[in-house]
């Protein structure tokens, strides 16, 4: 069995994408959430999902003795952040080599870092008449948006395309790629 541990912080639309496009493979299951938001909308989709949640706080997850202890026990085959906007520790990074992946709502190298998610991403895409937009899937490193890229998909910026229809498109790019290539990278594990 391969187990998959979910990071997020939000709404969690690309986790319960997730979860569901994984329900009916024998072979990999979705074994804990962790949410660093109490408020998260997330925490009741994966409860309805019978997925174990646990909400973290920054220290909690930067407490190494702590945290490593607690997460290693669902023995993850790949840790999936799926919206969730803490950097990942160093000691997770290094424990867990290229098996933490993270999903980014624009091309990077372009449009990352520290603040660039959701609404912020698109915002800065349209301010800067990109012509393309998209998404990436990467290997977490130590700094936000900067580890190897798995995959990225595009699609070209229309004239009339406002914000709404930005994310719509991501939304959309994201809820079909993100489970594919997490499949395809635990084919290979």
């Amino acid at each position: 069995m391969k187990n998959i541990v979910l990071f997020a912080s939000g709404n969690g639309t690309n986790a319960e994408n997730i979860c569901q496009y994984f329900l009916t493979k024998t072979d990999v299951k979705v074994v804990a959430l962790f949410c660093n938001n109490p408020q998260a909308k997330v925490i009741d989709k994966m409860q309805r999902l019978n997925v174990p949640v646990h909400v973290i706080t920054k220290s909690e997850l930067n407490n190494e003795a702590l945290f490593l202890q607690q997460i290693k026990k669902y023995s993850p085959s790949l840790i999936v952040l799926a919206g969730f906007l803490l950097l990942m520790p160093n000691y997770l990074v290094k424990n867990f080599p290229n098996k933490i992946i993270n999903i980014h709502p624009a091309l990077l190298p372009k449009f990352g870092g520290k603040g660039m998610y959701g609404h912020h991403v698109h915002e800065a895409i349209l301010k800067h008449n990109e012509k393309e937009h998209g998404i990436t899937i990467h290997f977490v490193n130590e700094n936000f948006d900067e580890g190897e890229i798995i995959f990225q998909k595009s699609f070209r910026i229309e004239e009339q395309d406002d914000i709404n229809t930005v994310s719509k498109k991501i939304a959309q790019l994201e809820m079909k790629y993100f489970p594919e290539v997490i499949e395809n990278l635990l084919n290979k594990i």
